[in-house]
């Protein structure tokens, strides 16, 4: 059945496609029962299954993901909503020291399927602690899977992906996109692990490669230059951790130039890793240098002046033009 929704919508269809399939999901959050979330992404879940299969908790991160470990050890398959990016640094010990090392520590006997939601990323206009980007803390720990969507379908088939996987995923939720339409396939099974490449053309002299937030963005530039004559690949990532880069490298060597774009800062942010690899397996490929279009190295900036932080559309455009793609 294809629906056109809306990304925080094709989010709520897949939640609640997995309670009904599988008793041994349970959903736990803040305000997420009741209220449906402080972005309506659970909306209407506790009426239907009931509260002891949607849970409102206490406002303790730590607590929560400390009682999704215990569950996923009775057997359970816990999703846990974290309101905002900015709290998750609460729970980061529980997450990094535990929720990522008991299947190792256990030799193999203890599962972790636990799916961690946060929405992230700005645009929304928030306060401080509400516009992070920390995928990049969890891309760097090993035993988590760390995965994001930008288009309603993805939104829907990761979702299902995580829940039904035995290891534990950090699930990104780009929260300026969570309006944003979309059509959803709900019997499309394709392999959410993996790179998505979005636009292609035996034309295009660059490939841009981006994730979560940024797809749309990275849409409209394409859309943009190929009005001028342009072409360009567009790659989502999708999969932050472990990467797969394979459609990146095979761009890259038929284009010979990288673009890579993302809202966290350069620094040490998935640009830099996704460059190194590309340089690695495709050096002599490239015409020009790897560049990088992101947010700066300084604490996310007021509301006020969140969209000058933000890479949009000209900055990107900017980029391709100084990798002499035309």
């Amino acid at each position: 059945m294809t629906d056109h929704l809306a990304l925080g919508k094709a989010l709520n269809l897949g939640l609640r496609h997995a309670l009904e399939q599988d008793d041994k999901v349970v959903l736990m959050g803040e305000d997420i029962g009741r209220l449906g979330g402080v972005f309506r992404v659970t909306d209407g879940l506790q009426k239907d299954f009931g509260p002891d299969r949607v849970r409102d908790t206490p406002l303790a991160e730590s607590a929560i993901v400390g009682t999704a470990v215990g569950l996923a050890m009775r057997g359970y398959r816990p999703v846990i909503e974290i309101q905002f990016d900015g709290f998750v640094f609460v729970a980061f010990d529980q997450i990094v020291n535990h929720v990522a090392r008991l299947h190792f520590r256990s030799r193999g006997s203890v599962r972790m399927p636990i799916v961690i939601r946060i929405p992230y990323g700005g645009g929304i206009g928030a306060v401080e602690h509400h516009s992070e980007s920390p995928e990049t803390f969890f891309a760097h720990v090993p035993g988590l899977r760390v995965v994001t969507c930008g288009t309603s379908q993805d939104a829907y088939s990761l979702i299902r992906h995580a829940i039904a996987s035995d290891d534990p995923v950090v699930f990104l939720e780009p929260k300026r996109r969570y309006w944003l339409n979309g059509q959803v396939d709900t019997s499309r099974t394709d392999d959410s692990w993996s790179s998505s490449v979005l636009r292609s053309s035996p034309e295009s002299t660059a490939t841009l490669v981006t994730y979560g937030p940024l797809v749309p963005t990275a849409i409209e530039t394409a859309e943009v230059l190929a009005a001028g004559g342009v072409e360009i690949d567009v790659i989502d990532l999708r999969t932050l951790s472990p990467l797969d880069l394979e459609p990146v490298f095979e761009s890259v060597r038929t284009t010979g130039r990288l673009v890579v774009a993302h809202e966290a800062p350069g620094n040490l942010g998935l640009g830099a890793e996704v460059a190194a690899r590309v340089a690695e397996e495709c050096f002599y490929s490239l015409e020009s240098p790897i560049l990088r279009v992101t947010g700066y190295d300084i604490p996310y900036p007021p509301s006020r002046i969140e969209h000058d932080y933000l890479p949009d559309v000209d900055r990107i455009i900017d980029a391709i033009e100084r990798a002499e793609a035309f």
